[in-house]
């Protein structure tokens, strides 16, 4: 029997600068790049997507087009709802997947949650539903893609209303149409495409989407656990648990499929691929100025290897959706933001050198250079985030 492996935090730090492509020679050509080593960006947010994107892209590959050109041209990027009913943008050779592990069981709550609310507050029932969403498919195959509002034109039962939450405290009266449209995309049977209006946009128009391979559950969950833990491992089961949403016992039953290894870190033990025991070298030095929900910033549920628990406050709203961060050497080390007038702020919550603060001011000036004249402003608004916007 060896000893347990450890891998300490310094070494965490170094796998993360490297392998989520923001230690500078490690920074990625292409959006599909950025997609396939982080395994998911958060999209709830549309311009997280691209800010994240921006953030680890090498110089000379405008951060727009190129998410633009992998969301809606070549397809290599696919946004769907996926882990803890949360909308990313996954690569899209593991969209089937996707949708078997994680996408497709809460699909099923969330028709089955539907029904019950129409049954509750109207007179609208299985049959009803079933005839909707066949004209609202129809209208897509003839018109190729359409916003909500254009489909509720078309599709006047989508304007229909219903009361949720009747004899309570929440009673109100709701329109059918997302619900219709969100269940719909939850099942893989339509999918968001370019918004209107600019990048920053959550206006989405809908198009049918494409057949996805049906694939065995339990082989789903062990791809998208063996590709996350190649991205983010070590991770500890509650990290696993909370990114995915399963249950223990399927996260467990995922580990044993990938033949994942436990190792030591600090706080109890970790999880890695069995081909991934060798140590990381610590990259050069690198800064990072990285958005509202980051897939970095949120890859874990333990997170004090990275994040100092007294700047939590500043940098997370009350409902855990961090804000935008500033990264110095694999720790984040405060917050930025941008003002009305598009000009960026930044701030430190720790004393970090005049090398950090040189770097970080060159990746601001980064950042500001490719937004241009657009404005961003994260859909969960942070402590920090607000103070410094209006500074």
């Amino acid at each position: 029997m060896g000893e347990t492996r450890i891998i300490d935090a310094a070494e965490r730090r170094a796998r993360l600068g490297v392998r989520h492509r923001l230690a500078g020679g490690a920074r990625a050509g292409s959006a599909a790049e950025v997609g396939d080593a982080l395994v998911a960006l958060h999209g709830t947010d549309p311009a997280s997507v691209f800010l994240a994107v921006g953030a680890r892209l090498a110089g000379g590959v405008e951060p727009v087009g190129a998410v633009e050109g992998a969301l809606y041209e070549d397809g290599s990027l696919v946004r769907m709802h996926g882990m803890r009913h949360t909308v990313f943008a996954f690569p899209s050779a593991l969209a089937a997947a996707v949708q078997a592990s994680t996408t497709g069981p809460a699909a099923v709550r969330e028709r089955t949650s539907l029904l019950k609310h129409l049954a509750a507050g109207s007179d609208f029932d299985g049959a009803w539903l079933a005839e909707t969403e066949r004209l609202v498919l129809a209208e897509l195959g003839a018109r190729g893609e359409a916003t909500g509002a254009e489909l509720g034109v078309a599709v006047p039962r989508l304007r229909s209303t219903y009361v949720y939450g009747a004899g309570t405290r929440q009673e109100g009266v709701q329109s059918v149409a997302s619900r219709v449209l969100r269940v719909l995309g939850m099942e893989g049977r339509i999918v968001r495409g370019r918004p209107q209006g600019t990048w920053t946009s959550s206006r989405f128009r809908w198009a049918l989407a494409e057949a996805r391979p049906v694939r065995d559950p339990a082989e789903a969950r062990a791809e998208l656990l063996g590709r996350w833990l190649g991205a983010c491992g070590p991770a500890t089961e509650a990290d696993l648990t909370w990114w995915t949403g399963w249950r223990v016992t399927d996260v467990r039953k995922a580990l044993a499929a990938v033949g994942a290894l436990a190792v030591a870190v600090d706080g109890g033990t970790g999880f890695v691929l069995p081909d991934d025991l060798g140590p990381v070298p610590e990259p050069e030095p690198w800064a990072a100025l990285l958005p509202a929900l980051d897939p970095t910033a949120m890859g874990w549920q333990g997170r004090d290897w990275y994040l100092d628990p007294a700047h939590r406050a500043a940098l997370f709203d009350r409902s855990g959706n961090i804000g935008p961060t500033v990264w110095w050497n694999g720790r984040i080390v405060g917050g930025w933001a941008q003002r009305p007038d598009g000009s960026l702020a930044h701030r430190f919550l720790a004393d970090v050198g005049a090398e950090a603060e040189r770097a970080v001011g060159a990746e601001a000036e980064r950042l500001a250079g490719w937004l241009g004249d657009a404005r961003v402003t994260p859909r969960f608004r942070t402590p920090l985030e607000r103070e410094l916007s209006a500074s």
